[in-house]
C-alpha cells in the first residue's frame, strides 16, 4: 500500500508535517510495510511559510518586529532562495493568536509588523512575495503595513465623519 499524507496543522499545538507522521506512524501499525509520504499542506494561515519552507528548500529568517498592539516580538518568514521570494504568513505577526481574548480588538490592531516582515526580506533580496492572510486580528486594510514600509496618509481613511 502506497499512502501520501497531507494534513494542514492544528493551530497551536501541531504542525502540518508532525500530523502527518502522527498518521503515518497508526498506518504503520496497521500496514507494518505501507510506504508512506508524509507532505506539509497549508491554507494560507499558520503553518503556510513551514510547509512551503520544506517543500522548496527555503531557508527560516527570525526578526523583531510589532504584533498588532505594536509590542516588540520575534517573527519568522521564509525566504525562498532561488526565486528571490519570501513567504509571510499575516498571522506571525498580526495574528490573533498573539493576543489575550480581552485584547482582541480589530479596530485598534494593526499590520505593521507585517510590513516590517516585507522590509526585512526586501533587504534580503526578496522582490517577490507569498503573504498568507489566515489568521489576522486586524481589518485595517493594510494600512499599518504600508505605514510600516513608509507609506504616509494626511488622514485615517476609514474614518466616518
Amino acid at each position: 500500500m502506497k499512502a501520501v499524507i497531507a494534513i494542514d496543522s492544528f493551530k497551536g499545538s501541531l504542525s502540518s508535517v508532525m500530523a502527518g507522521n502522527a498518521a503515518a506512524e497508526g498506518i504503520k501499525r496497521v500496514i507494518e510495510n505501507a510506504d508512506i509520504i508524509v507532505t506539509p499542506m497549508a491554507d494560507g494561515g499558520e503553518g503556510t511559510a513551514d510547509a512551503l519552507t520544506e517543500a522548496l528548500g527555503g531557508t527560516t529568517e527570525y526578526i523583531t518586529a510589532h504584533d498588532p498592539l505594536m509590542r516588540e516580538i520575534q517573527c519568522k518568514y521564509s525566504i525562498i532562495p532561488d526565486a528571490h521570494t519570501a513567504v509571510i504568513e499575516i498571522a506571525e505577526a498580526a495574528g490573533i493568536t498573539l493576543l489575550k481574548s480581552d485584547e482582541r480588538d480589530p479596530f485598534s490592531a494593526s499590520t505593521y509588523g507585517v510590513g516590517e516582515l516585507i522590509m526585512d526580506a526586501v533587504s534580503k533580496g526578496c522582490r517577490k512575495f507569498i503573504i498568507g492572510i489566515g489568521g489576522s486580528a486586524t481589518n485595517d486594510g493594510g494600512i499599518g503595513m504600508l505605514e510600516a514600509l513608509g507609506y504616509i496618509y494626511e488622514e485615517d481613511p476609514f474614518r466616518a465623519d
